[in-house]
């Protein structure tokens, strides 16, 4: 009679959580393709007036180093930037010129695009790669605008080389830098054309959510741990200075030059069916119709056959090829003969969660329970480890506990304990089993078909939580039932009660008074991981 009333309440403080804490989320539809006009990727012109475009492996190619002094425009910050650049030997004057952009990462001039600056500079062109602009900054606090400013410095160095034309000068954008890609066509308009490798398009907050809750899906990954995507990209980021989540980088003026789409059909980090269509929608917004797309089987978030990070991993196919086809034909000035649109069909698992927007109340709940969790949990560990020095001194002293606890209290306390505990851990395994199954299929690695501990661990914490809650009510209980033996559940208060308890005479929990603040403060970070595992969303999945 107790008991159940106690169950009753905690339950519904903690569904309470997960209920308000949940975030609306459409993955339809789902299956999205878009069907390629030809399977063959070769990008063909028409060279009836003679014209002759550029092969790998056509010219020797020569580099050398410059050094750019790139201050971040917003902070005034310097950072000595090498740029490597390739040129073909013996190519003659007016060379079309492309820069480099990083995605994701801190890449250098001497470990980044190595293969493919190399053989488009041996193709006729004089291709430039810088180490990455970052400051100060960090993957969470990138300066996008600044990047763009310090790209167009390399542009403009490019352009004041006797053996480049000025007007071909273009740009190499992967992944992330797509967003940089955007602000850098703003500030110059001249840039001839841009090559975009798995271009993210959509906003980091929606690209990023789309990306988390396809693979989450994609590995296996229960429902429960899904539900975690929608609460983690729909914080509200700038209340901790971070506003690179919300960046407007989809506009007409992004997609108004020549453009290159490439993708790969083992992507599963990009929107490819609903990427492909925004660029084509805001490049014709632009007056641009010259936007070609290539798909390629089998290859990865970066057109490669396997992992990047393995020395000599190929490119897809004739992806090389067909890159410096496109550029040398577009420079040029030639019609494009082979379809817009072609090799393998576009897919996409789910939809991009373009309502995805920050919920500033549910950020602040999250940083409450967290530091709240935090602050307990360290308090718990504290006191426990002095409980363990006192016991084992006053074990050696042949003293009593210095603990004290009465009624059982002492064994229930350590035992819900040490399951709830067991549970976080358990959680914490759950979630990074699932982290690394997404790292593992961004680089290329199939699905497992039996996903493990990323798909049991959630119905079991489940289950231990909620035998928790009820095993904490029944302790309650029977604290309420000691009380009432000593006079306290009553009004008025028996006298004197109150102050057996304080001084241990009759104690409820505990003779001691360091045992009542550890059982307390114990309870405390107990109830807190449980309201964390509630705002997660573990009492309604």
């Amino acid at each position: 009679m107790v008991g159940l009333p106690i169950f009753i309440i905690l339950m519904a403080i903690l569904i309470s959580v997960s209920a308000n804490t949940r975030t609306a989320w459409n993955y339809e539809p789902t299956g999205q393709t878009m069907e390629t006009l030809s399977a063959n990727t070769a990008v063909t012109f028409d060279t009836t007036g003679g014209d002759e475009l550029g092969t790998k492996g056509e010219y020797q190619v020569e580099q050398h180093y410059e050094v750019l002094h790139a201050v971040e425009p917003s902070t005034g910050d310097v950072q000595d930037i090498n740029v490597l650049i390739r040129e073909p030997v013996g190519a003659g004057n007016n060379l079309p010129g492309i820069v480099f952009m990083h995605g994701a990462g801190y890449g250098t001039c001497d470990n980044s695009f190595g293969d493919m600056a190399y053989d488009m500079a041996s193709a006729g062109f004089v291709t430039a790669v810088l180490d990455k602009p970052v400051w100060s900054t960090n993957d969470a606090t990138r300066d996008y605008p600044g990047s763009a400013t310090a790209y167009d410095e390399v542009i403009d160095m490019l352009r004041d080389m006797d053996n480049v034309d000025d007007s071909d000068v273009g740009i190499y954008a992967t992944s992330e830098s797509t967003w940089i890609a955007s602000y850098l066509l703003e500030q110059d308009p001249d840039i001839a054309f841009q090559v975009l490798l798995s271009p993210m398009v959509f906003s980091p907050r929606v690209a990023l959510g789309f990306l988390a809750a396809q693979d989450f899906a994609l590995v296996g990954a229960h429902d429960g741990y899904q539900s975690i995507v929608r609460r983690i990209f729909s914080l509200d980021t700038a209340m901790f200075g971070l506003t690179n989540i919300d960046l407007d980088t989809l506009n007409p003026t992004a997609y108004s030059v020549p453009t290159l789409v490439a993708y790969g059909s083992k992507d599963v980090m990009t929107a490819q069916v609903q990427g492909a269509k925004e660029i084509l929608k805001n490049a014709h917004e632009a007056g641009n119709y010259d936007v070609t797309i290539r798909s390629y089987p089998v290859a990865n978030h970066v057109l490669r056959l396997g992992d990047e990070a393995n020395e000599g991993t190929p490119f897809a196919d004739d992806y090389v090829n067909d890159v410096i086809s496109w550029i040398g034909g577009t420079t040029k000035g030639l019609t494009q003969t082979s379809p817009k649109i072609a090799g393998t069909n576009l897919y996409q698992s789910i939809a991009v969660p373009t309502d995805l927007s920050s919920h500033p109340a549910m950020t602040v709940v999250l940083v409450v329970i967290l530091a709240l969790m935090v602050l307990t949990l360290v308090a718990a560990i504290v006191v426990w480890l002095v409980a363990l020095v006192w016991m084992i001194v006053n074990r050696c002293r042949r003293r009593g506990s210095p603990l004290g606890y009465r009624n059982g209290f002492g064994k229930a306390l350590f035992t819900l304990s040490v399951i709830t505990m067991a549970a976080f851990v358990l959680f914490c395994a759950g979630l990074g089993d699932v982290i690394m199954g997404v790292v593992k299929l961004a680089w290329g690695d199939a699905p497992t078909d039996s996903p493990g501990v990323m798909y049991w661990s959630w119905p079991v914490i489940q289950v231990a939580c909620v035998l928790v809650v009820w095993a904490w009510s029944l302790t309650f209980s029977r604290m309420i039932e000691a009380a009432s033996m000593r006079g306290l559940v009553q009004w008025p208060v028996r006298k004197g009660a109150v102050e057996e308890i304080v001084t241990g005479r009759r104690p409820v929990l505990a003779t001691r008074r360091f045992g009542r603040v550890v059982f307390w403060i114990t309870v405390a970070a107990m109830f807190m991981i449980l309201l964390f595992f509630a705002f997660w969303g573990l009492f309604v999945y």
